[in-house]
C-alpha cells in the first residue's frame, strides 16, 4: 500500500525519535487544547515501538461509517442552493481578477495513504512555482518559514483575490464535491501532501486511519498559529478519539473561527 511505502520511505529511526521528543515536550500544551475543543481525555504519548500494535482505528465504527457519511451528505445538499451563488460569485471575482483558470488541483494523501485530487479555488498567480522559488531564494528568512510550515504568511504567489479568500477560508468550498465523492469529510485532519509526511514521523499511521477533512481540531485550534508538531498531535488525537459529537463540536467552532478569521493567511 501506499501509506506503507510512504511511511518506510519518508520515516527513519532518527526522524520518528526527533519526532516523538518533540511530541512529548508539548504533550501537556496539546492535551489541553484537545481536550478543550473535542473534549477527550488526555491520552498521553506512546513510545515509539509501540505504534505498531495501535489499531484504533474509527472507520470499524457503525457510527464512523454510516452517521458520519450520511451527515456530510446530508449538510452539503441541504446547503447547495445558497453555495451555488456563492461559488458563481467567487467564479466571478476570480475570473475577473487575474488570468488563469477558476479551480485548482493538488495532489494530496486520503484514508488508507491513497492520492487523490483536493479541488480549491485558485487564489495564486499562474507562475506560482516560478515566483516561490525566487522569493525563497531572495528570502532566506522567508525559505526558513516555508520549511517548517510549509506556509507563507506573505505569501508572493497570493493574488488580491485570493488573499480574501483565504483569509475567509473560502478557498476551501470546491472541496465540498471532494466530500460527496467520498475521498474526504466535512470534519477530519487537513490533507497533506507527500512531502509532509516525513513531519508526521510515526503519526503518520493515525493520519492514514481517517479521511482528511475541510475542517478539524488544527482549524478550530488557530490554524497557523499552531506549530507543525502541535498539528500532528492533534491530527493523531482526533484519529484516536473520534465521536460523532466531536464532529459536530469542530463544525460549530469552526463557524466561530471562520467569522473571526483565526489564524488564516
Amino acid at each position: 500500500m501506499i501509506c506503507s511505502r510512504l511511511a518506510h520511505q519518508g520515516n527513519n529511526a532518527e526522524i520518528s525519535t526527533r519526532m516523538a521528543e518533540e511530541m512529548q515536550s508539548q504533550q501537556p500544551e496539546l492535551s489541553a487544547a484537545s481536550s478543550r475543543i473535542y473534549g477527550i481525555p488526555d491520552v498521553g504519548i506512546p513510545a515509539v515501538n509501540e505504534m505498531a500494535g495501535i489499531n484504533q482505528s474509527p472507520r470499524r465504527l457503525f457510527s464512523y461509517r454510516v452517521l458520519k457519511r450520511g451527515l456530510d451528505i446530508f449538510l452539503v445538499v441541504a446547503c447547495s442552493p445558497i453555495l451555488i451563488l456563492l461559488v458563481g460569485a467567487i467564479a466571478a471575482a476570480i475570473r475577473l481578477g487575474s488570468p488563469g483558470p477558476i479551480f485548482f488541483s493538488h495532489r494530496r494523501i486520503r484514508r488508507h495513504g491513497a492520492f487523490f485530487s483536493m479541488w480549491k479555488f485558485r487564489t495564486m498567480c499562474c507562475n506560482s512555482q516560478k515566483v516561490l522559488d525566487e522569493y525563497l531564494e531572495a528570502h532566506p528568512e522567508a525559505r526558513a518559514e516555508w520549511l517548517k510550515n510549509h506556509k507563507l504568511r506573505h505569501d508572493p504567489r497570493v493574488t488580491p483575490v485570493g488573499n480574501f479568500l483565504r483569509r475567509t477560508s473560502l478557498d476551501e468550498l470546491p472541496q465540498l464535491w471532494n466530500v460527496l465523492d467520498g475521498s474526504m469529510s466535512l470534519v477530519g485532519p487537513r490533507p497533506i501532501v507527500a512531502a509532509e509526511v516525513e513531519k508526521y514521523g510515526p503519526y503518520f499511521a493515525d493520519y492514514c486511519r481517517v479521511k482528511p477533512g475541510i475542517t478539524g481540531l488544527w482549524q478550530t485550534s488557530g490554524r497557523s498559529r499552531v506549530s507543525y508538531p502541535e498539528r500532528v498531535q492533534l491530527d493523531r488525537n482526533y484519529a484516536r478519539n473520534w465521536t460523532f459529537w466531536g464532529d459536530l463540536r469542530i463544525l460549530g467552532k469552526t463557524l466561530s473561527s471562520v467569522v473571526n478569521q483565526d489564524g488564516a493567511y
